[in-house]
């Protein structure tokens, strides 16, 4: 399925993805927004906030170990 899509029953897909080797997640709206967090609340939170705040898509913010995040 690609951002923008709808799931099969109507609703909208969110991913949350971890990002391996660190404490970090990567939530994917269904608008194709992507960002980085450690907190999965506020993750979810920016996530159902659509379209309010991320309707565009964000830059992730920094990895705290300084890795780049491998693209979901």
């Amino acid at each position: 399925m690609s951002p923008g899509a709808d799931a099969p029953g109507g609703g909208r897909v969110y991913r949350v993805h971890w990002v391996p080797g660190t404490d970090t997640l990567r939530g994917i709206c269904h608008c194709g927004a992507q960002r980085l967090a450690e907190e999965p609340v506020a993750l979810w939170q920016w996530l159902l906030d659509h379209p309010r705040g991320h309707h565009l898509p964000t830059v992730p913010a920094a990895d705290p170990t300084g890795r780049q995040a491998v693209p979901a």
